[in-house]
């Protein structure tokens, strides 16, 4: 499916590109044109607008689209997700195999948010399934040596053991969150520390980095292990960082995306690179895969900071208002504080007190936050595609249908409303 999109502004490129981090102003202009390409990795990049053309909302502000579709090039709608469905059933069936304890409760506990129905969408093992398919082409040295075809029929298992190291990394990171924030709800149910205790959750965390650690040593390359154990140290650094931020560093949009970076998007992005490393190759088609993975979790976070206050406890499966209530200041709320200086004292007296929520969401309504949070978040999905955009070229169908399967993914969430 190609499309040529009518926008009436893009995305200038003015901030400080330090940890991949990037903000921006839309500027004027209108621009309108068919894909000159018959990749399909190369279909145009996913960007906002903010005139006069409607596909959705975002809140307090319309972001707004106009997809017109080629006529001389259609094709059958994608659903990136369809596309792995059996492997993430197998996927599924394996971790639920994997994080089997000795001492039952602790199996319970483990596999409280594998089990049948909570397991999510599975937006983390779909986003490597696809990034190993779109990456299944030979490398010059192994296919010059020959070596590319016998090395090939182990590593999509290896690549898949990525998918699920990664889906245990993150859950367990879920668990011990909602202990320190204190949740009841996670992914529509109660949450394990609201059900079986804070102890018993924290343990179940632990137990699943355990069994991730030893999927991860089965793989013996030390590049994979070294990077996707530091993601692990990132994930402590910016929940720690959130927890002990000063008076400064809570106004700053740039100390928010460091840690957004750290507890988001460094799991994905790692684990986009470690696809890559495991299929051998170059250290510039890994970069690739890594600024995918980066900037696809950075857009993702900045969406969900725009949920948690345009959404509901039922469309989010966890508490709205959420992040203000435990006093964290998200971009919505820092985007809106450029344009009220007056509102840097509300979020200095912290939110404890419930009259400071409300007053903090009065200038949220009247700003351009929500707005703003929206076209930072297309932008990066739209470095997300160029990404994709920059991979060598490949002739192979099902490459390059994985390709134009994760630029379709920049945009659903970008535009998705849970």
């Amino acid at each position: 499916m190609y499309f040529r999109w009518t926008l009436r502004s893009l995305v200038s490129r003015s901030r400080t590109r330090a940890y991949g981090l990037h903000g921006g102003r839309f500027f004027s202009a209108a621009c309108s044109g068919a894909p000159s390409t018959r990749n399909p990795a190369k279909i145009p990049k996913v960007l906002a607008c903010r005139e006069s053309y409607f596909w959705g909302t975002c809140g307090f502000h319309d972001i707004r689209y106009q997809i017109h579709q080629d006529n001389s090039s259609r094709e059958e709608p994608l659903d990136p997700f369809a596309l792995v469905a059996d492997e993430l059933s197998m996927l599924a069936d394996r971790l639920r195999s994997m994080v089997v304890a000795e001492v039952p409760k602790l199996s319970s506990a483990a596999e409280y948010f594998f089990k049948v129905g909570v397991e999510g969408k599975r937006f983390r093992p779909t986003v490597l399934l696809l990034m190993a398919s779109a990456l299944n082409m030979p490398i010059p040295e192994a296919a010059a040596s020959g070596a590319y075809n016998n090395f090939s029929k182990d590593l999509r298992a290896r690549q898949q053991c990525i998918a699920e190291i990664t889906e245990m990394i993150h859950v367990a990171s879920l668990l011990h969150d909602d202990v320190l924030d204190d949740a009841n709800t996670r992914r529509g149910i109660g949450s394990l520390n609201f059900v079986m205790g804070n102890k018993l959750a924290v343990l179940a965390g632990d137990f699943l980095l355990s069994r991730a650690c030893v999927a991860l040593a089965s793989l013996k390359n030390t590049e994979v292990v070294s990077l996707l154990a530091t993601t692990v140290e990132h994930l402590v650094t910016g929940e720690t960082m959130q927890m002990t931020t000063k008076s400064e560093q809570r106004r700053s949009m740039d100390y928010y995306l460091q840690k957004t970076y750290y507890k988001t998007a460094s799991l994905i992005s790692s684990s986009c690179k470690a696809i890559a490393l495991l299929a051998g190759h170059t250290a510039e088609v890994s970069k690739l895969a890594y600024d995918y993975g980066r900037n696809l979790g950075l857009a993702f976070q900045l969406v969900d900071d725009i949920l948690d206050f345009t959404g509901t406890s039922a469309s989010l499966g966890k508490g709205s208002l959420s992040d203000i209530r435990h006093g964290i200041v998200t971009a919505p709320i820092l985007f809106a504080m450029e344009e009220f200086p007056e509102l840097h004292v509300v979020v200095d007296r912290g939110f404890d007190d419930p009259a400071n929520v409300d007053v903090a969401l009065q200038y949220l309504g009247k700003s351009q936050g929500i707005e703003r949070t929206r076209e930072l978040a297309a932008e990066h999905a739209n470095y997300a595609a160029e990404a994709i955009e920059a991979l060598p070229e490949s002739d192979d169908e099902a490459v390059l249908v994985s390709r134009r399967a994760l630029v379709d993914l920049t945009h659903r969430v970008i535009t998705r409303t849970k």
